[in-house]
């Protein structure tokens, strides 16, 4: 498919612009007039704003409008409430709201004048006007002509029944509609280019991978061998798609995949649906050394950014001192090397050794019958290079051996059990507790040489020339400038040099449209994440930005909400001569960029105790989680509370009983020292009447001392908390639209996996429900229980086993751990009982695994007693 007809039938079924929001009050309280705009003093409507910002945190429904218009207007022949600010932000209230000191209003992200003012040019000119949005502005001389200009370009005249006045006030924002993408989506269809970018690879035929890379993945972050895995893909693919559920590792494997990008001299750009998002995205990107994400939207963090930047940079890392951190990166790579090598020559032995059980009976008559063979002196290596010889001489196998060909190869193994089981014996058996930490320690070492490796070329000489520090000052400024003028400033930068100088920038979908320029492939990589939740529409631009794209998401999560209908959408296929695949109305970029590469799965869970993920592991992922939280002792504990309601009722969609019982629950959390409460459920009255029995009920240090959030699920779709509790707000009889909506399998797996230690139900459903909300709560209520052993023992741990059971030792045999097996488990302790069947490599993967999950683990060889189970249980 070509690019640019796929771009020409998405603008036909783009919404052609924002919704025109008049009165931002709207079912909201009213908005509360400063005297001094950077301080609200201390009282009830204080209160109710502070704790409505750390209900919502993650949202910043917050804002300061500095200029406003209030009355009433004529709008399309109809009269209209305007309460309309035409100059806002985004802020926090900082402080305890003491009656002395009140809340500090800071800022918290973009300062943007309404949208309803369509002329860029102009909004930026309003946005960058002297002063504007500090306490002189509101008093100075000017600000009533800019009062004036802007409530005509927005289409308003100020009069009797229509009030402009310079004056900040505090309002809450929910629900911010998206801006419409018909225009820009028709202008990217005409621009040239496109069929380099990765819009054309998701949407056409792929181009071939690149040329294979064997370099090994040196990351500065520890990843298993499917992140690695998405990192060697990203380096010859031009589309890679991963997938996984929530703590399955899906960031850290675009983490590392941005950062390994960059250090092989690319560029990405990493697009979120939330603002939220992006920022976490951004911290993660911090916590590892790397390039600087560059948070260019609506981003709360983003000053510090451009303070360092109009301060100016240094020359960059000369290339002496790049060469010196890739040389430190080879040799610290080589000392692990060196340590895997001596790890796999203690286990080769111990395997060589195990084979004593089937040679042991047998050897007094092999000695007997080649006596030569068994000497100490007996050349073994020339003896195998004569049997793989191309000419094949059984003469001088008879004179070195004295058998021949066809015998000689038992008898070479027989040899080596022997040799192996005493040397073993000499040595004490096979112990490598001293080698792991050592081990462990280079691989640190080995991570914090490609950190400082990435960090230090990310910064190197030749990306800083002339026109990239020119630019990357300029970048600076417009970073700090209102949204409007720095989507002008940037549109004027030269971007090449930008991004080369800058590699790593981090937004929002609607962020990239609105505020990047419009350069086909300007990034090397762009990175989608949370994929399943961005529709086609909104992806499409930032698509066109990269030539090659990572597209991460879980389709079994709430995807994106589409109003586009049914008919349009075939009309616009059939017309455009466009195949289903582009139906934007059930395709998301996710189902998209499946449909172009392979998905890799990333199927180990890090998150939550076993109690908490079984059922959606079972139900919503068909048991491919394999679980690395998973310990004797975690696997026991019971993680989901169900709070029955009796007598509830559902009246204007408000389970009044729900509300309380939630109430109480979170007053016996807080009673027991319990931090870090979310609580969620599916509707929005129900969310609604929550948030204010909260608001009433606790003060606002008090709800941000909890670290409380409240909100319906599609608020809570990418965020979690320690404690999560539910309300169903469901009735026994209540009409199956309801029921069909909360058992809505991808809705019920994001309300059910928020939490990452605890989870409480309330719930009013005296015989619990139907179907999947029935299964569910058979499943919370069922004591958690130890599953069936993974795997059949090896044989020497099942007589351990038994052995240690006589003993009365809390003793588990098989046990898996994600992908891998425990051979035994004593008291928590994990035993390694003989080397990894698939060999050296999966043995050292195994034990990183392990001990990164914080298992506590030995070797138990059978080397070490010379095959006695009794003394080994005594021993251990």
């Amino acid at each position: 498919m070509e690019p640019s007809r796929v771009l020409a039938a998405l603008a036909d079924l783009a919404p052609a612009g924002r919704d025109r929001v008049l009165d931002v009050a709207k079912g909201a309280p009213a908005p509360l007039r400063l005297s001094d705009p950077e301080r609200v003093p201390a009282g009830k409507a204080a209160q109710r704003l502070a704790a409505l910002d750390s209900l919502h945190r993650e949202e910043r429904i917050l804002r300061r409008g500095w200029a406003w218009l209030t009355g009433t207007a004529e709008v399309d022949g109809a009269a209209r409430t305007v309460r309309l600010p035409l100059l806002y932000e985004p802020v926090r209230l900082e402080g305890s709201g003491s009656r002395l000191r009140g809340y500090r209003v800071t800022p918290a992200g973009d300062l943007e004048v309404t949208p309803l003012i369509t002329d860029r040019e102009l909004a930026a000119a309003l946005e960058a006007a002297p002063g504007v949005a500090t306490p002189p502005w509101l008093t100075a001389i000017g600000t009533t002509a800019w009062i004036e200009t802007a409530a005509g370009a927005a289409g308003f005249k100020p009069g009797e029944d229509l009030l402009a006045e310079a004056v900040a006030a505090l309002y809450v924002a929910r629900d911010v509609a998206s801006p419409g993408l018909r225009d820009t989506l028709r202008a990217w269809s005409a621009r040239t280019g496109l069929e380099a970018t990765a819009l054309a690879r998701v949407y056409g035929e792929s181009a071939a991978e690149s040329a294979g890379d064997d370099e090994p993945v040196h990351s500065p972050l520890p990843l298993n061998p499917a992140q690695r895995d998405v990192v060697r893909r990203v380096r010859r693919e031009p589309v890679v798609v991963v997938s996984g559920p929530p703590g399955n590792g899906k960031s850290h494997a675009v983490v590392a995949a941005a950062l390994d990008t960059v250090d092989r001299g690319g560029s990405v750009l990493v697009a979120t649906q939330a603002a939220h998002a992006a920022e976490v995205l951004a911290g993660l990107l911090r916590r590892f050394p790397g390039a600087e994400p560059v948070l260019f939207g609506d981003a709360e963090r983003r000053d510090r950014f451009a303070l360092e930047l109009t301060s100016g940079r240094g020359e960059g890392v000369a290339g002496r001192r790049l060469d010196e951190r890739r040389s430190a990166v080879r040799a610290a790579a080589a000392a692990v090397e060196q340590l895997e090598a001596s790890i796999g020559a203690a286990l080769d032995l111990e395997r060589t050794a195990a084979r004593m059980a089937v040679w042991e009976p047998l050897l007094a008559g092999l000695r007997a019958e080649a006596p030569l063979v068994f000497r100490d002196d007996f050349a073994v290596r020339r003896a195998e290079r004569l049997l793989h010889s191309r000419f094949l001489r059984e003469w001088r196998i008879r004179r070195l051996a004295g058998v021949g060909s066809a015998r000689l190869p038992a008898l070479l193994d027989a040899l080596a059990a022997d040799r192996a089981a005493a040397t073993l014996a000499v040595g004490g058996g096979t112990d490598l507790a001293t080698v792991w930490p050592a081990l462990l320690d280079a691989d640190a070492r080995l991570r914090e040489a490609a950190g400082a490796a990435m960090h230090d070329a990310a910064a190197a000489a030749d990306r800083w020339g002339r026109a990239a520090r020119g630019s990357a000052a300029e970048l600076g400024a417009a970073l700090r400038a209102g949204r409007n003028r720095r989507r002008e400033a940037l549109a004027a930068l030269d971007g090449p040099a930008l991004v080369r100088a800058l590699p790593l920038w981090v937004g929002t979908v609607a962020d990239v449209e609105d505020l990047l320029p419009p350069t086909p492939g300007l990034f090397d990589l762009v990175i989608l994440d949370e994929a399943a939740h961005i529709d086609q529409i909104r992806a499409a631009p930032v698509l066109a930005r990269a030539k090659r794209a990572l597209v991460a998401g879980d389709p079994s999560q709430l995807r994106f909400v589409s109003f586009v209908a049914d008919v349009d959408v075939a009309a616009t296929l059939a017309r455009h001569g466009l195949p289903d695949r582009i139906d934007v109305r059930r395709s998301s970029a996710y189902d998209v960029a499946v449909g172009a590469a392979p998905v890799t799965w990333l199927g180990e869970h890090y998150r939550c105790p076993p109690h908490l993920i079984a059922f959606a592991a079972r139900r919503f992922y068909d048991g491919r989680l394999t679980l690395m939280t998973r310990t004797p002792a975690a696997e026991r504990a019971d993680a989901i509370d169900v709070v029955r309601v009796s007598g509830a009722v559902v009246a204007d969609g408000v389970n009044r009983a729900e509300v309380d019982a939630v109430l109480d629950t979170v007053r016996r959390l807080a009673a027991a020292g319990r931090t870090g409460i979310g609580i969620v459920t599916p509707f929005r009255p129900q969310a609604d009447a929550i948030e204010a029995a909260l608001l009433a009920a606790l003060p606002a240090d008090e709800i941000e001392r909890l670290r409380l959030r409240s909100g319906t699920v599609h608020a809570f779709q990418g965020g979690e908390a320690d404690t999560v509790i539910v309300s169903l707000g469901l009735v026994d009889g209540d009409t199956r639209a309801r029921q069909r909506f909360v058992a809505e399998p991808n809705l019920f797996n994001v309300m059910t996996t928020r939490a990452r230690r605890h989870l409480v139900v309330v719930t009013s459903l005296s015989g619990g429900g139907t179907g999947l909300i029935a299964d569910f709560l058979a499943h919370a209520d069922a004591p958690a229980s130890p599953a069936s052993p993974a795997a059949a023992p090896v044989p020497w741990a099942a007589r351990l086993a038994a052995e240690l059971t006589a003993a009365g030792r809390d003793v588990h045999a098989g046990y898996q751990v994600g992908d891998w097996i425990v051979d035994l488990v004593v008291d928590g302790v994990g035993y390694l009982c003989a080397p990894h069947p698939d060999g050296n490599r999966a043995h050292l993967e195994r034990q990183r695994a392990l001990l990164r999950a914080g298992w506590t683990l030995r070797e138990a060889f059978p080397s070490r007693w010379a095959g006695d189970a009794v003394r080994a249980a005594l021993d251990m």
